[in-house]
């Protein structure tokens, strides 16, 4: 059966998409530490991000680190965190998270609420920052 992250990445499940290639995929978590916290998928169901192969292994990160730059310049932060616990869904991925404090990256803390609009505008802004860096 295919994880809940296959399912969004074939379209069965939507999300709030910010950024797309024809390996990896990256959208907003629906439970999220702050405004803007991504998860960056690899297109490939691999459960544990260390039992990726070597080269999308390299592709995924270097696609996080891009978009971690496209929501550094649109989501005010002074850094942007990663994490990679990989416990909830058997797909690997990755964190985004913007941070303040290193506080800011603790999962146990309770979760933003925010409405369908504001997800929508947070994906588009950090949507469109991505696409600028890959036009240059």
């Amino acid at each position: 059966m295919a994880s809940i992250f296959s399912r969004i990445v074939a379209g069965e499940i939507p999300s709030w998409k910010v950024a797309e290639d024809d390996r990896f995929y990256a959208f907003l978590d629906i439970n999220p530490l702050a405004e803007g916290h991504t998860l960056v998928i690899p297109k490939q169901e691999v459960d544990y991000i260390f039992d990726l192969d070597e080269e999308t292994y390299a592709g995924l990160w270097q696609f996080a680190a891009r978009v971690a730059r496209a929501i550094g310049s649109v989501i005010p932060c002074k850094r942007v965190g990663v994490a990679v616990l990989g416990m909830e869904v058997p797909h690997a991925h990755i964190h985004l998270v913007p941070l303040q404090t290193e506080g800011d990256m603790d999962f146990r803390k309770e979760k933003k609420q925010l409405s369908p609009q504001r997800f929508a505008e947070i994906a588009a802004s950090i949507g469109e920052a991505f696409q600028k860096q890959c036009a240059l």
